[in-house]
């Protein structure tokens, strides 16, 4: 048996949920990282499924119609923390994932139950025995409520608009920020499993915090949860 199996956070979960720009993806892969474990990116499946269909020509508005087209494309995630990777029927899709167009999209199409059932079960198989760490913006309270580990990440709209402006190479301040804001709202009304604090779940606020300092307090609480486990 290999020292990563007989590790105590071999089987654990941590489940990170927040809002858009609180720092999820760079926390979430930093902290697998530390504690050895996979890392999944729910958030670019559903970005995966929004390019697709975009490239389709599915009309993103049409829930009938994209409910209709999710069961089509292959959706694959690769696990690795340090080099994270996503393909639709064998395409890497990183880079296309992150345009303007899809980032417009994507809330429309992650508001469609048909396609929050077919990726739930994707999310969940990758999931398995556990030894990851899964962000989005229903992990703790959807995909896997049993997770050892639950943590809901938020920032102020100003840090967080900086931040993501700054990850898409400068762009505009205030539209970015009304972007942000657009999403949290649509995200927060859907009727299907809509951004919220799971039960249990620890809040940390990243307005004042480094990375640094946000990934030592979630090792800090699987460290804990894996003692209490003991």
């Amino acid at each position: 048996m290999s020292s990563a199996e007989t590790s105590p956070t071999a089987h654990l979960v941590v489940a990170v949920d927040g809002t858009s720009g609180s720092g999820k993806s760079s926390t979430s892969r930093g902290v697998a990282d530390r504690l050895g474990l996979r890392y999944l990116d729910t958030g670019a499946m559903f970005r995966a499924m929004t390019w697709w269909l975009l490239r389709e020509g599915v009309d993103v508005h049409d829930a009938a119609a994209v409910a209709a087209a999710a069961g089509r494309p292959r959706i694959e995630s690769g696990t690795d923390p340090l080099a994270p990777t996503i393909t639709v029927d064998g395409m890497d899709v990183s880079v296309e994932i992150r345009t303007d167009e899809v980032n417009a999209a994507v809330s429309p199409v992650s508001a469609v139950p048909a396609v929050r059932s077919r990726l739930l079960d994707l999310q969940r198989e990758a999931i398995g025995a556990g030894g990851i760490v899964v962000e989005g913006r229903d992990i703790g309270s959807v995909v896997w409520p049993q997770a050892e580990v639950k943590v809901y990440l938020s920032a102020d709209p100003d840090a967080r608009a900086a931040r993501r402006a700054a990850e898409e190479g400068g762009s505009d301040l205030a539209t970015t920020q009304q972007s942000l804001l657009e999403r949290d709202r649509i995200d927060s009304g859907r009727a299907t499993a809509p951004l919220t604090m799971a039960e249990g779940a620890v809040h940390v606020d990243s307005t004042h915090l480094t990375l640094v300092e946000v990934i030592d307090r979630i090792v800090g609480l699987a460290t804990q949860a894996t003692h209490e486990d003991a």
